[in-house]
């Protein structure tokens, strides 16, 4: 059972969110040739405060 984590900044829609899960899971099927009801898509939502670029919060480096 393949398990996938998206990591992304909040905000994304349900209607994108539903994409990608569909899209993942049709090339996690055809890649490892497991059913579709066997691959998990995980989201984990993360506020610009939650991690850093180039030595820089990453809402720090937004609001030059």
């Amino acid at each position: 059972m393949p398990f996938i984590t998206v990591k992304v900044l909040e905000g994304k829609t349900p209607e994108q969110k539903r994409d990608l899960v569909k899209r993942m899971t049709a090339a996690v099927k055809e890649s490892f040739d497991v059913d579709a009801e066997n691959v998990f898509v995980f989201f984990e939502d993360m506020k610009p405060d939650d991690y850093g670029k180039q030595g820089e919060l990453y809402s720090f480096k937004e609001k030059k």
